[in-house]
């Protein structure tokens, strides 16, 4: 067998490592993604397309989803959404943990689901985080599929807003009168995408008990409509009514709940230092997840760090001033290319600019300590690659000098 990798992240060396001993192998890599189309790949049996290479439409096409959904053995719960689904996802895991379920979780959240087909029996479980470029193409839905918040983004890869959606309703489009589709029904596209699907539909957000709202470690009303929608996943994996397992699994619940403490760069918290907390949410590069986190904190005086690469031209710096204009936001550092070019165009006696992220904690440190209730929330509305290698080196650089401060 004879197969291509178009891309060399990490599900294309994941690819390679599984197929090793199987095929032959060609790896491309370092490419434009519209020139990649140009090639002739008519001697393979497989082509594999990395996340962000659109699809190229030809009969031997595929991707690690696809693949894995081709051969995978067990159920998967599938999850999409803008932002929260890695959370979600680590819901469900979790709750999956506390009921001696043999649990994988893979996918966009870092973790290759080639790297786990070989170990799944019947009785597995996979919870699968799902972006719009792993369900681009795909022809086979999960079991459950759970779609969160759906708003505007990776529109420098897709063609626009219709294609990024149409990609994401892949997740139910396929599937059958006995699966489960669960849906955000606050959220027009998420309604949507779900009534493309013939399955068993369950709606959040819901009520749940005091006693298992509690058990959340993690701050932010997103947070909990998270932990709903993944209690709904687990309750349809038990072919049972979330009221049932709510009302007959109590102590599971709570404690695969309060298992999750939440993960790095989605509104982590770092450390407490003279009376300031610090929280590093660097995996926000929109708006709409910034709007989000700051929302998490609406009784403590906030220090902000914001800016980055932005991915819409500086279409988005009116939305994120806008966001920004809540009373209990008291500074603003701002870094990066479209933090410099929203201090260009807005005056607001809350801005400072700073030239590194380095620069950018020592200001947020010393404004925060001169408040009663400070939280720093790195949150920078924007991607990281002006100043960093990708998001995990942002969040890490971050995350590094937070916890060397003194």
């Amino acid at each position: 067998m004879k197969i291509a990798l178009l891309g060399y992240g990490k599900e294309g060396q994941a690819l390679e490592n599984y197929f090793k001993d199987k095929a032959e192998i060609d790896i491309f890599e370092n490419f434009d993604p519209n020139e990649i189309r140009q090639n002739d790949y008519s001697s393979y049996d497989i082509v594999f397309r990395s996340p962000s290479v659109p699809p190229l439409g030809i009969d031997n096409e595929s991707s690690v989803t696809r693949y894995f959904f081709e051969h995978c053995p067990c159920t998967i719960i599938g999850v999409t959404a803008t932002k929260g689904k890695g959370t979600t996802c680590s819901f469900i895991k979790s709750l999956l943990d506390a009921s001696v379920a043999d649990a994988y979780l893979v996918g966009n959240i870092g973790n290759p689901a080639i790297d786990v087909l070989d170990k799944l029996t019947t009785n597995s479980v996979v919870v699968y985080e799902m972006s719009s470029f792993q369900l681009w193409d795909l022809a086979e839905s999960p079991h459950i599929a759970v779609v969160g918040t759906i708003e505007p983004d990776h529109l420098n890869v897709h063609k626009d807003y219709n294609d990024y959606v149409n990609a994401k309703t892949n997740i139910c489009r396929y599937q059958n009168e006995n699966d489960f589709v669960i849906f955000y029904d606050k959220n027009p596209e998420s309604i949507k995408i779900a009534k493309n699907s013939p399955a068993h539909k369950i709606a959040f957000p819901f009520e749940l008990p005091s006693d298992i709202k509690n058990a959340i470690k993690i701050p932010g009303e997103h947070n909990l409509n998270n932990a709903m929608a993944a209690v709904a996943a687990v309750a349809c994996f038990k072919n049972i009514s979330p009221d049932e397992y709510l009302s007959s699994f109590s102590s599971e619940i709570t404690k695969g709940l309060s298992a999750f403490m939440g993960l790095p760069h989605r509104l982590e918290y770092l450390r407490e230092l003279n009376n300031v907390k610090y929280y590093d949410d660097n995996f926000s590069t929109n708006p709409s997840s910034t709007r989000v986190a700051i929302a998490a904190f609406p009784s403590d005086d906030l220090v902000v760090i914001i800016g980055g690469r932005d991915k819409t031209d500086y279409t988005d710096l009116a939305e994120i001033y806008e966001i920004l204009s809540s009373d209990n936001i008291k500074k603003i550092v701002l870094i990066g290319e479209s933090g410099h070019e929203l201090a260009s165009r807005y005056q607001d006696d809350r801005f400072i600019v700073a030239e590194s992220l380095k620069d950018a904690i020592t200001t947020a440190k010393n404004e925060a300590e001169k408040l009663e209730r400070a939280v720093i929330l790195m949150s920078p509305s924007a991607a990281s690659f002006d100043m960093f290698k990708n998001v995990y080196d942002r969040g890490d650089q971050f995350k590094s000098l937070v916890l060397s401060l003194s």
